[in-house]
């Protein structure tokens, strides 16, 4: 039994190597998630969207036969084409806009492409954390699948009795359908890592957690956290098409110029030449300019707040990182400070400590290790929170 005990002591010992292929699985995933395809294609739509309306008008051209009454008179045709523009700078305003949307809608496939590598990374979480478990509860099944093999041998050489054996027994049950458990959760986010990858199924088999041992100091951070946050961009850019609508507006209520030509022919007699014509801005875009001052101002407003409620948040976050990091750390020194594994092992092959009170003292380690792996968890979840505008 000594020897037994021994094996499973060493067994119970945890060490497990992480695999560098979260960077693969993200490529991936962006390459083969069909939301992404879609949005793409709706960006290039929308980009192209935004470069219409910006040119002239169309040229309008008219014809006219008229038949003439009395017949003696003859005959009168009409020949025009004219060509209608806005104030030059009208049309400088409305490309500038069109760029700003378009960089919009640049911004926006990249939030949504953000959000959904962010959730991505999450789901790469769990599945560590639930790897690093059934690594774990493996172990422990093979030790508690040893010890009912010893207790069963024992039992026929009379070394044992029947409610030892039973518990031995009930242990491994308890064990491996925890494993069970967690191999379900296994399986349900590696079905949703498919699901992300266009549902080709992806293996991720990571059991470690890759967070860093120092951080940036906030200010350096946040800062490359702010030019890469596609909300903030995009108000930046909402703010300029507002500032330039104003412009646009202004160019709007100045004059319109029409040119063109005509011809006019009746019996024996043509004319023909050039047409100049001018709009005089008198009411119809009334209270424009007004609009869009409130406008810019309003943006200029929401820009403000989303940039304080930005800094707030990742200020928050980068302060519990720290926390949670520190408090980790000190976990880890006390679990290796007072172990007791050793000592419960060699009080059960002393005979000083029973079975059940060998498995309650098991159960605190145990616990412990878990209570190590959620914190581990946690603390890579605030990570990932860190670098979703890196």
């Amino acid at each position: 039994m000594k020897g037994i005990l021994i094996i499973i002591a060493l067994m119970a010992s945890i060490g497990s190597s992480a695999q560098n292929s979260l960077d693969s699985v993200l490529t991936r995933i962006e390459r083969n998630n069909t939301t992404l395809s879609a949005l793409r294609k709706n960006s290039e739509a929308e980009m192209l969207s935004n470069k219409t309306g910006i040119w002239p008008s169309n040229p309008e051209v008219e014809f006219n036969y008229l038949w003439g009454n009395p017949s003696a008179i003859g005959n009168r045709t009409d020949f025009a084409i004219s060509q209608t523009f806005d104030f030059p700078t009208a049309y400088k305003y409305r490309s500038q806009i069109s760029g700003y949307k378009n960089e919009q809608a640049r911004l926006e496939y990249q939030k949504h492409r953000r959000e959904i590598l962010h959730h991505a990374r999450l789901v790469c979480g769990s599945l560590t954390l639930q790897n690093a478990l059934a690594s774990e509860y493996k172990r422990r099944v093979s030790h508690a699948s040893q010890i009912a093999e010893a207790y069963k041998k024992m039992l026929e050489k009379g070394e044992a009795n029947i409610l030892d054996f039973n518990k031995s027994r009930m242990y491994l049950l308890s064990i491996s359908k925890e494993l069970e458990t967690i191999e379900i959760e296994r399986s349900a986010l590696q079905a949703e890592l498919a699901r992300l990858n266009g549902g080709m199924a992806i293996a991720f088999e990571d059991s470690v957690f890759d967070v860093p041992q120092t951080v940036p100091d906030f200010d350096e951070w946040y800062s490359r956290a702010e030019q890469n946050n596609p909300v903030l961009q995009w108000l930046k850019q909402e703010l300029a098409i507002s500032q330039k609508s104003r412009q646009l507006q202004v160019a709007q209520n100045l004059p319109k110029f029409s040119t063109g030509y005509m011809s006019e022919k009746v019996v024996g007699e043509q004319f023909q030449g050039i047409t100049l014509g001018i709009s005089i801005p008198l009411w119809e875009n009334k209270n424009t300019i007004a609009w869009a001052d409130a406008k810019a101002k309003a943006v200029g407003e929401f820009q403000k707040d989303a940039k304080l409620q930005f800094y707030n948040e990742m200020k928050a976050q980068h302060d519990r990182f720290f926390e949670l990091q520190q408090s980790i750390s000190g976990y880890r020194e006390e679990i290796a400070a007072y172990n007791n594994g050793n000592l419960i092992l060699k009080a059960l092959e002393a005979g000083e400590i029973s079975l059940s009170e060998y498995f309650y003292e098991l159960s605190f380690y145990y616990e412990s290790i878990e209570k190590l792996l959620e914190m581990e968890h946690t603390l890579n979840k605030a990570w990932i929170e860190l670098l979703r505008y890196h």
